[in-house]
């Protein structure tokens, strides 16, 4: 994994963009020596989205599955409580 301060990066773009696109790398950018930002290979980005979209459906199987356990509301007994 690769670090620049946001200034080299500014400075360095094309190298920096080039580094995550074609070399798969996964660069930090800093400022004040904290890590602040990430660029990452578009590879990455989306296997970030599908393990998003897997905990998604996880948590809405549980949310199903507690429903079940505990009864469920239907939409329109809610707008009635709720004055809708």
């Amino acid at each position: 994994m690769r670090e620049y301060t946001t200034g080299d990066a500014r400075n360095r773009f094309s190298e920096v963009i080039n580094e995550a696109a074609f070399g798969d790398e996964r660069v930090v950018l800093t400022r004040h020596g904290k890590p602040i930002a990430a660029i990452i290979p578009f590879s990455v980005l989306e296997f970030l989205r599908e393990l998003e979209r897997i905990i998604d459906i996880e948590e809405a199987e549980k949310a199903l599955k507690e429903g079940k356990v505990e009864g469920l509301t239907s939409l329109a007994d809610l707008k009635k409580e709720f004055g809708f």
